[in-house]
Formats: C-alpha cells, sequence, structure tokens
C-alpha cells in the first residue's frame, strides 16, 4: 500500500480548483468568507491582543498582515495570531469534529499574502486540506474528544500543511514531508475548552502548517508513512486503538467528500454541541411568549459526548459560557437570542442568568451521528410552574447547517455584524463582495482584510 501521506501528496500537488465539483467551491467560498468575519470580530478579544504581544513586526517586502490592523508579521507568525483571533469567539464554522476554517483559512491567508497567490491558488489550497482531513477523520471510528483530543488542532495541523504546501506548487514528494512533519507538530486538549488556550490551538496549528510546508521546500525530511505507521500518527490519537488502515487506499480525490459534508455556519458563538438545543429552546420561548419566572425546568436530551467538551455547569465568564449547556438554555429563554452581546463576563453573571441555570437538567444518549460526536438529535422541554410541559420536536440539523444552509443574504448579514466592529460598513461591504467572488481575485494581497488598504 502506498502510504497515506504520499496518496494525499499526489491529490494536494495536482489539485485544481477549476475543476473540483461546484458543491465544493460553494463550501469553501462560504467557509472563507465566514471565517474573515469572525476573525475580524475576535481580533480585540484579549487572547489574540496577548499572543500578538509575542510576535514582532517585521520589515520584509513578503510579510503578511495582522488582519485587521495589518501589522506586518513573517507569515507563520501572521497565521497564529489570526488563528486565535478566528476561534477566540467559537463564532466559526463547524464541520468534520471540528473547525476546519478557523485553522486553514489564517494559514492560506497568510501564507498566500506573501505568495502573491491567485484566488483560485485559495481556493485550492483550502479543499486541499479540507479533504486530507475528512479522509483522516473517516479513518478513525472512535471520537478524538473521548480521548482528550482537540481534533481541529490535530487533523487541522497536518490539513493546514497540504494547503500551504499547495500554495507553494510543491512536488507531490515535498508535499508528502510537509505532511508528515505536520503530523509531528499536532497538539491540542479538550481539558482546555472554555479557556483562551483552545484558541491557540487553532492558531498554533495554523503557524505550524506555515512552517511545516516552508521546511518540506527546503529539504526537510520527515517519514512518509507516519500517519498510518505503528508508532505513528493515526494510532497514536486513536480512541478506538484501531484506525481503519484497511480503508486507506481510498485515494483523495476518487471519492469527494467536501461536496456532502460541506460547512455549517454557526448562528451561534458557542460550541456547536448546544446550537440545536439553542434552535429548540428559542422557538419553545418564542412560539408560547415564555417568562423565566413562569419556568420551572428546562429539559435537555444530548450526547454523551457533547456533554464532555460543555464542561461548565455555572459558568462565570463569556469564555466558560461557550460552553455551557446550563448557559445556552438560560440565555435562549432570558433574551431569545445567544449572540455576542450575550457572550460577555457581565451579561453570564447577570441575576436572571444565574437564577435560570439551576433549571436545566441534561440526560444524555451514547448513539452518535456517524464520523461526529453528536447524538442523533437533541431534544428541549420545558416544564412550567402549573406542571405543563412543552416539548419541541426532536432537532437534528442546527440552523445555518449545510443541510439548513443560509442564504447569501444571511450570511452576508453574518458577516458584516462581525467585520463592522473593526471595519466601517462600505468597507466591509466591498470585503464581501471580494470573498464571494474569489475565484476571480488575482492575487490575495488585492482582499481588503485591513482597516487601511495595503498596496501590493
Amino acid at each position: 500500500m502506498t502510504e497515506l501521506a504520499r496518496q494525499a501528496a499526489d491529490f494536494v500537488a495536482a489539485i485544481d480548483a477549476a475543476k473540483a465539483p461546484k458543491r465544493a467551491l460553494d463550501a469553501t467560498r462560504v467557509g472563507i468568507i465566514d471565517c474573515v468575519g469572525v476573525m475580524i470580530a475576535g481580533a480585540d478579544e484579549q487572547a489574540p491582543r496577548m499572543v500578538a504581544k509575542l510576535v514582532e513586526a517585521s520589515t520584509s517586502n513578503d510579510a503578511a498582515p495582522e488582519i485587521p490592523s495589518g501589522r506586518n508579521l513573517a507569515a507563520p507568525d501572521a497565521a497564529l495570531v489570526n488563528g486565535v483571533a478566528a476561534h477566540v469567539l467559537d463564532y466559526d464554522d463547524v464541520a468534520l469534529a471540528g473547525h476546519p476554517s478557523t485553522v486553514l483559512v489564517p494559514a492560506i491567508l497568510a501564507e498566500g499574502w506573501t505568495l502573491g497567490s491567485s484566488g483560485a491558488d485559495v481556493v485550492a489550497a483550502y479543499i486541499a486540506g479540507y479533504e486530507l482531513w475528512a479522509l483522516l477523520q473517516a479513518l478513525e471510528p472512535g471520537q478524538l474528544h473521548d480521548r482528550g483530543f482537540h481534533p481541529t488542532a490535530l487533523y487541522g495541523t497536518l490539513a493546514a500543511a497540504a494547503a500551504c504546501a499547495r500554495l507553494h506548487e510543491l512536488d507531490a514528494e515535498k508535499t508528502t514531508h510537509a505532511i508528515a512533519i505536520g503530523a509531528s507538530m499536532a497538539a491540542g486538549l479538550v481539558a482546555n475548552f472554555g479557556t483562551m488556550t483552545k484558541s491557540f490551538h487553532a492558531g498554533r496549528s495554523a503557524q505550524s502548517g506555515v512552517t511545516a510546508a516552508r521546511l518540506a521546500k527546503m529539504g526537510f525530511t520527515a517519514s512518509p508513512d507516519v500517519i498510518e505507521h505503528r508508532t505513528g500518527f493515526l494510532r497514536a490519537i486513536s480512541p478506538s486503538g484501531a484506525p481503519r488502515l484497511d480503508e486507506a487506499d481510498a485515494k483523495l480525490g476518487a471519492t469527494w467528500r467536501m461536496p456532502d459534508l460541506g460547512i455549517n455556519v454557526k448562528r451561534y458563538p458557542t460550541c456547536y454541541c448546544t446550537h440545536r438545543a439553542i434552535d429548540a429552546m428559542i422557538d419553545l420561548a418564542t412560539e408560547h411568549d415564555l417568562k423565566p419566572e413562569a419556568v420551572k425546568e428546562i429539559r435537555v436530551r444530548t450526547g454523551a459526548t457533547q456533554m464532555l467538551m460543555l464542561r461548565n455547569s455555572r459558568p462565570t465568564t463569556g469564555l466558560e459560557a461557550k460552553f455551557s449547556m446550563e448557559f445556552a438554555m438560560a440565555a435562549a429563554l432570558v433574551a431569545r437570542r445567544v449572540g455576542l452581546s450575550e457572550l460577555t463576563d457581565e451579561f453570564v453573571r447577570r441575576p436572571e442568568i444565574e437564577a435560570n441555570l439551576g433549571k436545566v437538567t441534561c440526560t444524555t444518549v451514547d448513539e452518535t451521528i456517524p464520523g461526529l460526536p453528536m447524538a442523533p438529535d437533541d431534544r428541549v422541554s420545558v416544564v412550567l410552574a402549573d406542571g405543563t410541559v412543552l416539548e419541541h420536536a426532536p432537532v437534528v440539523h442546527a440552523k445555518g447547517s449545510w443541510e439548513l444552509p443560509l442564504g447569501r443574504e444571511e450570511l452576508r448579514e453574518k458577516f458584516l455584524d462581525c467585520a463592522t466592529r473593526r471595519l466601517d460598513r462600505a468597507h466591509a461591504q466591498a470585503l464581501f463582495e471580494q470573498l464571494w467572488n474569489i475565484m476571480d481575485i488575482a492575487s490575495v494581497r488585492d482582499l481588503r482584510l485591513t482597516e487601511f488598504r495595503q498596496v501590493s
């Protein structure tokens, strides 16, 4: 059997965005637009500002921008800072049991800016990284979260390495080494969810992808069989202890995964494990005009692995609240929305929120959707003070998912809501249009990613 990294490299080196399936192109466009928006929105948060203090500005002509400030950084450092900004709000998109765009987009934009890559090259790089990530995930029957690993940080590092190798137009041999180098740089633990370090996972993985591809370009070597070797990547991280290596000869590109799996856009800046339940709770609160004082209990039935990630039953900060089913239900009841303004320390500590946290009871099921850490559906019911029970129909897909996608205007609305936290509205609208037509961009440097447009 040809080594997995080499199989992947053959696909990555040859990929042509113009020949990719339309739905893969659609998903890529959505992922890039959504990630850039939340990256700009997250740039003023404490975590990326701290990380930014660790890296020095660059005077090199091929430096990449910290988005949206425009400060010039070496590409690996730009990928790091922008990756933290993209993930810190937990508002970035979801797929493949993780957050593909929050790693891929910062890495691709940073290295693409340095290289002057075209929009078509950016799209090809994104698809290359996504498809490798999807293959790696498909080969593991267990859930990495159960073993304590953050899939975004682990799969994302290899995916970013593949994406950056494509930007550099490395041949299959050097692309193999880039992916294999990335395998030794992958790390991230679920125990750090609800802290600044979770967003650092994304930034570090993006940075590592840039570095791995650059090392490979220089001739740096790694083991071509590092993915499937008995002491390699898949066996080291496997919760099941039995990755599906017998299926490993299913070459990338022979069966496209991206058109079917797509991108799930978040409508709420919380862990995606809460989104179906939030949809249900907002529906119930709105339909029945529920007042918090009239609610005795909120019952949620969800997945066991989902609750493993939702570790904060009594959050006291906005970061902690992102990983709390109790907060999600309380906010949906009290505010009938769960947006950026609800994920602040001040809102989380409001007496009416704290008073409703204890009303939430969660039960779990072990059954999951194949390949995902999610129960087949989430169920929410509300018990009123008079004993009346209101039940919402089981929710299989969250609004904004690939199955229930946002339309262009809905995606634009979210983008503008995020981007106008730093950019004026006209600038943000122009950037949205550029990203919507990403395939037509001659150079990444033409994108209006910074507050003060830079001359290429």
